[in-house]
């Protein structure tokens, strides 16, 4: 017997291009199904098949091929089209791609990337009480030195390290963690930053210019003038500012009764409808024991500006009578009184304030720093020299403020120091004493010296706004009088 070898099966050319087209289709479709380990954005690309010629023969493997390669696929991301694309070129047979088969991607590559690649984005940080700058700076991954580089920058930019409880800071941080830019909102008119310039900072401050508008205000004193303030509207800023106003002629600490009244026309401050904050008093009226005190800003052609009362008369006094804010008078002027530590009859020769440990003490005139140190019983001490006729005496001072040494000028309402109780005190309080040619005489019933009038070459000018002032007040209260009879 023979033998016959097996041969082949052969098959037409045809046949063999489509069973081509149908391979390079299973792997164009296995290389772009994405995987479930990238997360990265995806973008679509449309497979088509342009004027592809099956054998007539064949009209199954034809729609079966036309459905396979018309489908929409998903890559999983730029990269992944790049390999993908590379993939083709390489593996699909040239039956295949003189068939016409092309990919067309409906995301350009670049926009992709761009979409991909954020910029940096910036951290709000709150601070907490008791943080530093440099606890902030720690907690956002800075160094100190970039800390040192910020602070050293500039003067302007040592503004970032006197923080508040509750401020927010914000930082803006490059790829590898370096600092870009800082800023934070001071108040609702003031914002700073800084951005890093080659290899330091720059300093910015944008400032918010408000509208300014007036207001008026008044009120009764049923039980204090801060409740009473507050009850009318008041500010505590406003508040405070009408107290030193007056202070020259009103003891706050001790001649405030029920039954007092102010009025008041003062600045306000506005962005976009929205009160963010108050400015100075423009014009006021205080009435305390049936006595009617009046007050009225102005700015003189020099450019500076006081308060005067209304017949042009100063406001201002060489002293005010009381070195502490709203303090308790605890012991008064007594030459025969007998010391609460030493328990024997010993002179109390000045004005004892009552108030809490740190309460700021302030220059009740302009003068000349002699003594700041201790001083016996008196404790922590300063004595102020003012001219040739007055001296005055603050002890038992917790600390001294900043700047406070012997030969040192001071200024009327300066603060000078804090309140304390070291030496023989049997609590916290200020002694302060009033001294008038060497003699010790009562702080509160001393006559006051008074300081110079609106000057002459101004007095014109000045009593026409003061009349006006004036006349607004009258006006205003008049409206609110007849609103509340409505």
């Amino acid at each position: 017997m023979g033998h016959h070898k097996s041969k082949s099966p052969r098959y037409p050319k045809s046949h063999l291009m489509a069973a081509s087209g149908i391979a390079a289709a299973l792997s164009i479709f296995l290389l772009v199904i994405p995987t479930t380990e990238v997360e990265a954005k995806k973008t679509l690309v449309q497979l088509e098949l342009q004027d592809m010629q099956l054998d007539n023969s064949k009209p199954a493997l034809s729609e079966e091929l036309d459905a396979l390669i018309s489908e929409t696929v998903t890559i999983s991301s730029p990269l992944e089209l790049t390999s993908t694309s590379e993939s083709l070129n390489t593996a699909a047979s040239p039956e295949v791609v003189q068939a016409g088969i092309s990919l067309q991607p409906l995301a350009d590559t670049q926009e992709v990337a761009e979409q991909v690649v954020a910029a940096p984005e910036w951290t709000s940080v709150t601070v907490a009480s008791g943080d530093t700058l440099s606890i902030l700076f720690q907690n956002v991954g800075l160094s100190a030195n970039t800390l040192h580089g910020v602070l050293d920058s500039s003067k302007d930019a040592k503004a970032f390290s006197r923080l508040r409880a509750g401020q927010q800071v914000e930082f803006k941080l490059d790829d590898n963690g370096e600092l870009l830019g800082m800023r934070s909102q001071l108040n609702k008119l003031e914002t700073i930053q800084i951005e890093r310039d080659g290899d330091s900072y720059a300093f910015s401050k944008d400032v918010i210019e408000p509208e300014i508008s007036t207001r008026f205000a008044n009120g009764s004193i049923d039980s204090s003038l801060f409740v009473a303030a507050q009850n009318a509207g008041l500010s505590h800023n406003l508040t405070m500012q009408m107290a030193n106003i007056f202070g020259y002629d009103v003891d706050f600490a001790r001649e405030i009764r029920q039954g007092d009244n102010f009025e008041v026309l003062f600045e306000e401050k506005h962005v976009d409808d929205q009160r963010v904050g108050t400015g100075n008093i423009l014009a006021a009226r205080f009435t305390n024991r049936g006595r009617t005190f009046t007050a009225v800003r102005y700015t003189d052609s020099s450019g500076n500006s006081s308060y005067y009362r209304a017949d042009g008369t100063s406001m201002r006094k060489a002293f005010i009578r009381t070195p502490v804010e709203f303090a308790r008078i605890s012991s008064r002027f007594n030459p025969g009184r007998r010391h609460p530590v030493l328990n024997k009859i010993r002179a109390h020769k000045g004005v004892d304030y009552a108030a809490a440990t740190g309460t700021p003490i302030k220059a009740t005139g302009d003068g000349r720093v002699v003594h700041v140190g201790r001083k016996g019983g008196y404790g922590n001490t300063v004595i102020i020299k003012h001219g040739q006729t007055y001296q005055t005496l603050y002890a038992h001072m917790s600390r001294y403020a900043n700047g406070i040494r012997t030969g040192s000028n001071v200024n009327q309402g300066q603060v000078i120091g804090y309140v304390g109780a070291t030496g023989l005190a049997t609590g916290p309080h200020l002694h302060y004493e009033f001294q008038v040619s060497g003699r010790h005489v009562d702080p509160l019933s001393v006559k006051l010296p008074a300081s110079d009038p609106i000057a002459k070459s101004e007095r014109t000018k000045f009593m026409a706004l003061s009349e006006q002032m004036m006349a607004s007040l009258d006006q205003q209260g008049a409206t609110q009088l007849a609103q509340l009879d409505d």
